[in-house]
């Protein structure tokens, strides 16, 4: 279904692809954020009860995937906020989100992995913390991070504090994802109070409605799935665009559009991106089916879920290198599918293209094969 923020999203997409070439290996641009800002979309996962949009997941997965066909740096750094935010309409306190929330939906963005300390101090906890890859973290207001609190039972639990209290280190040189700037960043003795807090794994839902009890890793997973979509789709549409403007490479015997072996590997290519994509769409609608009027949460689906978003971002990144070898160098030269073809490969470094979820589905099957088998 097309949304009014999906066709927002559609119509920015020219400027954030032009602001994308522009800004080069530099930092996301700040007119991209703004316009992203301006149309909403970063509060497309917030509760409405905090001012967000609370969208259906698939839209937000659209959405996402939408802003990443324009520009995969700029789409990175827009599901970073989205998720991240969405955390903290859903999962802190009354306070929290009273302060958080006072003049529109916030930008939040950051690493929530424990690489804190939080030593309790009354109502509050005192943090000192190094992180890595704070994709979005330039441009936003609050800066996230996570912790292991020293309480008598340790919490491992992500909060944020004010950018004014962190230090960014400035050293974001990789291959891909250049323009993210996910610089690594320091936090020394920031008071969070502990109503700031959630529970990384099992986070309690404060307001909203009931796609938050699927808790963070299924959510998240909807976000970097939406730029595996987004990046694969653009890559395709690319490779096409090149091959209908006549190219003809060095050493073969017609036009690409004219070449079999183009046409059989953009149709190989094309069924795999439709069928991750059917796939990540069908286990979004089950996973919100799930836990509709108050469902428990199923982590069999969710761990399907989580899979399906690793399947999808490895389907893509050979998506795009198909594209990218056949389209010879007018891939080679920067532009867009130079762009999508370093960017992809980026995002497989990470967690949620990794094999984590893959070993949780995989302990899954076999459970359920080993039921099956003890019921014969």
């Amino acid at each position: 279904m097309t949304t009014s923020y999906l066709a927002r999203a559609r119509d920015l997409a020219e400027q954030i692809d032009r602001h994308g070439i522009a800004v080069g290996e530099n930092p996301v641009s700040e007119d991209s954020i703004r316009l992203l800002r301006d149309a909403e979309l970063f509060a497309v996962m917030t509760p409405r009860e905090v001012g967000g949009l609370e969208l259906p997941l698939a839209d937000i997965l659209d959405i996402c995937a939408e802003v990443s066909r324009a520009d995969p740096s700029t789409g990175w750094c827009h599901m970073a906020v989205v998720v991240s935010v969405a955390y903290f309409g859903a999962y802190t306190d009354k306070a929290t989100v009273e302060r958080m929330f006072a003049r529109g939906v916030p930008l939040v963005a950051g690493q929530f992995a424990p690489n804190g300390l939080g030593v309790r101090e009354g109502d509050n906890y005192r943090v000192s913390g190094d992180y890595q890859f704070g994709s979005g973290v330039l441009f936003s207001d609050y800066i996230g991070l996570g912790m292991v609190t020293d309480d008598a039972e340790p919490q491992m639990v992500g909060s944020c504090v004010p950018k004014e209290q962190v230090k960014f280190s400035g050293n974001w040189d990789v291959m891909g994802l250049q323009s993210t700037a996910s610089v690594d960043y320091s936090i020394r003795d920031a008071v969070v109070p502990a109503g700031a807090t959630f529970d990384i794994l099992t986070p309690e839902v404060h307001r909203g409605g009931d796609v938050y009890r699927l808790g963070i890793l299924p959510l998240t997973a909807i976000g970097h799935a939406g730029f595996s979509l987004g990046v694969a789709r653009r890559a395709l549409d690319e490779a096409l665009r090149i091959a209908t403007a006549g190219k003809h490479r060095m050493g073969h015997g017609s036009k690409l559009s004219d070449s079999d072996h183009f046409l059989l590997a953009i149709t190989h290519a094309e069924s795999r991106f439709r069928a991750a994509n059917a796939w990540l769409h069908q286990m979004v609608a089950r996973a919100e089916d799930s836990v509709r009027d108050g469902g428990a949460v199923d982590n069999v689906l969710c761990n399907e879920l989580r899979q399906a978003t690793v399947f999808l971002s490895r389907e893509s990144a050979d998506i795009v290198r198909e594209c990218y070898l056949h389209s010879g160098t007018a891939a080679l030269r920067e532009g867009p599918l130079a762009r999508c073809f370093r960017d992809v490969h980026a995002s497989t470094q990470h967690f949620f293209a990794g094999q984590a979820g893959t070993l949780d589905m995989g302990r899954d099957l076999l459970a359920a094969a080993t039921l099956a088998t003890d019921a014969e």
